[in-house]
Formats: structure tokens, C-alpha cells, sequence
């Protein structure tokens, strides 16, 4: 295959899972709007967290080893193995998916009553119900993410691209209408329109299903021929490929619902805390509303622009650990970081600062999803740095440690939770997910340094310059901040978006000159700071 090629099917695959991403982060807007404020999100969340953890377990990675496998055996000319693993994995997923979807189903009341919160105005049937219409999608999306799996395989980008698009568009019109639909036509319950909101992942899957079946029998043909000129030279026992399948799979499925794990201790305790501490069960339901979704819809922004970028560097340190090349390793592995961090903390130390108007040009003026956003930001760096260190571990082949990395992060989430909520409200629900992650990077980055023999030191400097450019941006963004507040209200949505456009133009142009001229840009980007500074005339 040539590298052009190669290059577009990327492009192809990046581009339709960034729109995908973009349409994912952004439809929460409408739908804030439509459900009327951030309690209505708790119930949405009730049932979208514990599918998202049904259905890591239902894939368990195996539609990402089929793409490895079958683009392995194609290479050699063995398509044979490639298509038998594909039919086998076919069967595989609708077992794993309708196994899983009776799972969820039958335990859907338990999964009610433990997250329910007294006093919330929502029963645990009405949240059984909200479960429930989620966990049909569980019965397609596994055998749908093995097609994708399939196509790529082939190097074949466009299917996985285009059905990616298909499936977040038709979710989120099914998702914004029917709930419109429901509450301001029908005039039913929010309960109802939450129902329809969650059993859209259904319909999305269906329709992602539909067009990559369309793309499978347009190139049947193309494929079979493939298929007639197998070689047969190799034999490979499907047992012992699937067994190898399982064990690599599993880290990278626990780091994929990591996420949820930590979002599902706080629906299992986040209500009750609250409620027990003085709190009604409305007041608690809005709380983690904000928390669980308005505000961490937000964090995750910086957290996934930050990872796509530092990630694409990963297999460069895979790819020189199985060498032997330790200086090279120790190069890739300070790009990642550096990457990662030069991104991540002016994102989010920027969002934390500017959380007034960017909660309300989201959502509403809202001062406690304000104070929450403007806590819980600063904590998304943590996030970023866990999954790029699970990935490195993963890189290093020291993946038995991504797991007990996560294990003891979210025991220690679970163990600090009461207690920090005691002192703290609900910002003491994120003050202990920040804990978790910072003793999960914390191991990690001890098994990195010990198992990669990499020393943090370059890291350690190199971030405290970050901080103080960072500093020097904050200190410029709160006085042009403090300044335009005299005059413009930052409680409507259009002066909230005039003080993100120019604090955030002050804090990137601040931090962006900085970093040009204190050769920070230089040290983590190379030769292309040089292109910068030439064309903004600066000093060399």
C-alpha cells in the first residue's frame, strides 16, 4: 500500500471521528436548552453511564484485534484468516451484545435503585425505564464496531469515516427532536423525553449499521476475488488468536470506560452524601447534573484535543522500545509529555478562569455550575496525563499495570469521597476523581520511569517554565477579564461570547509570545518554531 494512500485513509478516519467528536461535544447545547437546566442530565446520565461500561465489556476490544489481524494476515496474502476471524467475530458480537443487553436489562431496577436520589422527584422506575430504552443499542453497536474493524483492516478508512458521521447525526436529531417532540408537542414527562434521548443510541447504531452494510456488499465482489487468491500457507488456531485478542484487549477496555467507572462511583454516591448532609434531593439531582455532565462535557474538551495530539506520538515509543532504542525512547516519551502539557494546562487553567462565560454561553448564568466548572477544570489535566500514560505503559508492554493504575485510583476516589463532600459540597465529588487520578499518574509514571528506565527530570523543568508562562498569561487575561467586566455583563449569552473571544485572544496571543520567545515553542515543537518566528519577524 503506498504511504499516500496510507495518509489519506488517516486523514479520512481522523477527520470523520473529529466530526463525530465536535457533533458529541456540542449537542449538549440544544438539548440543555430543551431539557431546562442540569437536573433532567442526571436522569440522562443514569442510564448513558452504566451502557457506556455494558458495552466496553461487550466489544472488549476485539473490533480494533480484528483490524490488527486481518491488515496482518492480508499482507502476506493470507485473506482466508482474515475473513474467518471476521465471521467468527460476527457471531462472537451478537452473543457479547445480546448477552450484554439481557444483562443490563434484568439488572436495570438494581442499577435504578442504587443510583436514585431520594427526594429528586425521579423513581426508580422511572430511571429503570431510562436504562432500559439505552440498552437496546448494546444488540447492534458491537457487531457494528467489528465491521469498522473489518474495513480498516483492509485499509479501507471511508466506511468507519462516513458511518462514525452517520451514526452521532442521526443520534442527535432523533435525540433533540424526539425529546422537542415529547415535552413540547406531546406534552409528556421529562422521564419520557429522557427515554427517547437515551434509546437514540439505538436508532444511530442502526443507521451506522445500515450504511456500512451498504459499503460491505458494494465491495463484496472486490473482496471475494481477494479472497480466491488467498495463499493457504499459513495455519492459525482461532482459540489461541482469540485467547491473544482477550489478553491485550482487556487495558485498553479498562482505560476506554475509565471515564465511566469514576462517573458511576458518583452516581452511586453523590446523591446520598448530599442528601445526608443537608441537601434535598433536587438540590443534590441538579448538583450532579452539572458535575457529571454540563461541566465535564466542557473539561473534556481540552482533555481530548490535548490526548489526540500527544497520542499520535505513542506508537513512535512502541515502535523504538521494541528496537531496543533507549535514547530514542526517552526522546518519544519527552515529546509526549511536553506535547501534552504545552496544550493542556493554558486550556485548562484558561477554562478555569474563564468559567463565567463560557458556563453561560454553554448552558445559562449559573453560579454553582460556575464555581463547579472552574474547580473541576484544572482537573482535566489529570485526565489527560492518566490516558497517556496508560498508553505508554501499554507502549512499553507493561500493560498488567494500566489496570492496577485505574484499581487504586478509583479506590482512592471511593475512600475520600464521603469526607471531601463533607467539607467541600459537591466540588469535593471532583476534588476526589482528581485525586484518583493523580495517585493512578502518579504509579504509572513510577512504572515508566522504572520499566522504561526514563528520568522525569527534563519534564519537571520544562513544566515549571510552563507554569510560570502560565502564570504571567493568567495575571494578563484577570486584568483585561476584570477590566471588561465594568462594562459588559457577562450574565447573557452574547457578552459572555465577547469575553471569550477577547480574554481568550489575550491569554493565546500572551502565551504564544512567551513561549516564542523564551524558546519553550522551540524545545517542545522543533524546527517549526523557527517558521513562526520568521514569519511574525521576530528575533531569531
Amino acid at each position: 500500500m503506498s504511504s499516500s494512500k496510507l495518509l489519506r485513509g488517516t486523514f479520512i478516519l481522523t477527520l470523520g471521528t473529529f466530526i463525530s467528536k465536535f457533533l458529541g461535544l456540542f449537542y449538549v447545547i440544544p438539548f440543555y436548552w430543551i431539557m431546562g437546566g442540569a437536573g433532567p442530565m442526571t436522569l440522562y446520565n443514569f442510564g448513558y453511564v452504566p451502557y457506556q461500561i455494558f458495552l466496553g465489556i461487550a466489544t472488549a476490544g476485539v473490533p480494533l484485534a480484528v483490524a490488527k489481524y486481518v491488515a496482518k494476515y492480508n499482507a502476506i496474502g493470507e485473506y482466508e484468516i482474515g475473513r474467518r476471524l471476521f465471521r467468527t467475530g460476527v457471531y462472537l458480537m451478537l452473543a457479547t451484545g445480546v448477552v450484554s443487553f439481557i444483562a443490563m436489562y434484568a439488572l436495570a431496577p438494581v442499577l435504578a435503585g442504587l443510583q436514585s436520589i431520594e427526594g429528586s422527584g425521579y423513581t426508580v422506575e422511572d430511571v429503570t425505564g431510562v436504562i432500559r430504552a439505552v440498552s437496546f443499542a448494546l444488540i447492534v453497536i458491537p457487531v457494528m464496531s467489528l465491521i469498522r474493524g473489518f474495513f480498516q483492516g483492509y485499509q479501507s478508512m471511508g466506511p468507519s469515516a462516513v458511518s462514525q458521521v452517520i451514526e452521532q447525526i442521526v443520534r442527535i436529531a432523533f435525540l433533540l427532536v424526539g425529546s422537542a417532540t415529547v415535552l413540547y408537542i406531546l406534552h409528556g414527562t421529562i422521564v419520557s423525553a429522557i427515554s427517547i434521548a437515551t434509546f437514540a443510541a439505538f436508532i444511530g447504531a442502526l443507521a451506522s449499521l445500515a450504511c456500512l452494510l451498504w459499503y460491505f456488499f458494494k465491495r463484496k465482489k472486490g473482496l471475494d476475488a481477494l479472497l480466491r487468491t488467498s495463499k493457504g500457507e499459513v495455519t492459525v488456531s482461532l482459540p489461541s488468536m482469540y485467547k491473544d485478542i482477550f489478553i491485550t484487549a482487556v487495558p485498553f477496555v479498562v482505560v476506554g470506560i475509565a471515564s465511566s467507572l469514576y462517573q458511576q462511583i458518583d452516581q452511586f454516591t453523590f446523591g446520598r452524601i448530599l442528601t445526608w448532609i443537608g441537601y434535598s434531593g433536587h438540590e443534590a439531582e441538579n448538583l450532579l447534573g452539572i458535575v457529571n455532565f454540563s461541566a465535564q462535557k466542557l473539561v473534556i474538551i481540552p482533555v481530548s484535543l490535548a490526548t489526540a495530539f500527544s497520542m499520535t506520538i505513542v506508537p513512535l515509543v512502541t515502535a523504538a522500545y521494541v528496537r531496543g532504542e533507549q535514547e530514542n525512547v526517552k526522546k518519544q516519551l519527552n515529546d509526549v509529555f511536553q506535547v501534552l502539557l504545552f496544550i493542556t494546562l493554558p486550556a485548562c487553567i484558561g477554562m478555569s478562569l474563564l468559567a463565567e462565560p463560557l458556563y453561560t454561553v454553554f448552558y445559562e448564568h449559573d453560579p454553582a455550575g460556575i464555581q463547579i466548572l472552574a474547580f473541576y477544570a484544572p482537573v482535566a489535566i489529570l485526565l489527560s496525563l492518566f490516558s497517556v500514560t496508560a498508553a505508554i505503559l501499554q507502549g512499553i508492554d507493561e500493560q498488567r499495570f494500566t489496570i492496577l493504575s485505574l484499581l487504586i485510583g478509583l479506590l482512592t476516589k471511593s475512600v475520600f469521597q464521603m469526607p471531601l463532600m463533607m467539607w467541600m459540597g459537591a466540588r469535593g465529588s471532583v476534588a476526589a476523581t482528581g485525586l484518583g487520578y493523580t495517585v493512578s499518574v502518579i504509579f504509572a509514571m513510577i512504572i515508566i520511569r522504572k520499566y522504561a528506565n526514563y528520568n522525569f527530570s527534563v519534564i519537571l523543568r520544562r513544566t515549571v517554565l510552563m507554569l510560570l508562562l502560565n502564570l504571567a498569561m493568567a495575571i494578563s487575561v484577570l486584568l483585561v477579564y476584570q477590566g471588561l467586566t465594568m462594562f459588559i455583563n457577562p450574565e447573557t449569552k452574547f457578552n459572555s461570547m465577547i469575553l471569550l473571544i477577547l480574554c481568550g485572544g489575550v491569554g493565546a496571543l500572551v502565551y504564544g509570545y512567551l513561549s516564542l520567545r523564551l524558546r519553550l515553542f522551540d524545545k517542545v515543537f522543533g524546527p517549526r518554531a523557527a517558521t513562526i518566528r520568521r514569519k511574525l519577524r521576530m528575533k531569531a
